[in-house]
């Protein structure tokens, strides 16, 4: 019979693209994570993974192993929630980031909230730096949020792009001679750190023109030239346009939306709301395959 504890950690590795960051989250060390490989293979009799010093990919049997090892977990998580159902009770607290905020996942929310009538599931709508230093806090579960560079490790869903959007209709580059006009959202706002970085490192001039509350003020900012702003691929609207490297733009880093948990918030509740909400995308994304590259 395999031992969960095993899958487990299989699973997590393919989940973080890596030993290190799985047993950052399954709070292990890196040996103890290669030990539970070395079992399960054992066990199996069959090499899972293909190894390298720079990466790593599954095997034919892995890939196998994969699919089983998601629904044998599944079903564990699935019994603990449905024997205790009646008895689950007290509050998630979930921060997301705009780019979340949405049908989908709305639904499913309430479709978890009516399986478990005496749990309450509180949504928070912010930016991703403030999410996360609630979650730090203890104020927040989980957070769904994009970031560039992140100290906390949370589950990859997927990542594309950070584009710099302009109008389509002003002329490009604007005078040297004048301040770059820039759109952002307030601190702590990781497309506004990064941004402001690479100009200052390849020394063109800018200013900030404007603080924003939403992704659609943010847009009527670019839209109408006033500013331009570093958006992903899948906040781009037909309306604006991608100014990119041959118009004196420096690139920008790929964006990573992860899921972060609470370290103190483990629970096979919590770990059952992660793995339904855990596939979400946002509408435009999911829309187009371009620019996009999904974590599975």
């Amino acid at each position: 019979m395999l031992d969960p504890v095993l899958l487990r950690t299989f699973v997590a590795v393919i989940d973080e693209g890596g030993f290190g960051r799985a047993a950052s989250r399954l709070n292990l060390t890196q040996s103890a994570i290669s030990g539970h490989l070395r079992r399960l293979e054992s066990q199996l009799g069959a090499d899972l993974m293909q190894r390298t010093t720079r990466s790593m990919t599954l095997t034919a049997d892995g890939k196998k192993l994969l699919v089983y090892a998601r629904a044998i977990l599944a079903l564990g998580r699935d019994a603990l929630v449905e024997v205790g159902r009646h008895k689950a009770s007290g509050q998630i607290r979930l921060g997301i980031a705009e780019d979340f905020a949405q049908s989908t996942l709305l639904n499913r929310l309430n479709q978890f909230r009516l399986s478990h009538p005496s749990l309450d599931i509180e949504v928070t709508v912010g930016i991703p730096g403030t999410l996360l230093g609630q979650l730090q806090e203890g104020a927040l579960d989980i957070v769904l949020g994009s970031h560039c560079e992140s100290a906390r490790i949370g589950r990859l869903m997927w990542q594309e792009p950070l584009l710099w959007a302009c109008s389509p209709h002003i002329p490009w580059p604007p005078s040297s001679s004048k301040a770059l006009p820039l759109a952002f959202f307030p601190e702590p706002c990781p497309y506004r750190q990064v941004a402001l970085a690479e100009l200052a490192r390849v020394g063109m001039a800018s200013k900030i023109a404007m603080v924003c509350s939403s992704f659609e003020s943010m847009r009527c900012a670019v839209r109408s030239g006033f500013a331009i702003a570093p958006m992903t691929q899948s906040q781009m609207t037909p309306d604006l346009a991608v100014a990119d490297e041959s118009m004196g733009l420096p690139p920008l880093p790929a964006v990573r939306f992860s899921l972060f948990t609470a370290d103190a918030a483990q629970s096979p509740l919590l770990e059952t709301l992660v793995e339904s909400i855990g596939d979400i995308r946002p509408v435009s994304a999911s829309q187009s395959d371009a620019h996009v590259i999904a974590i599975e």
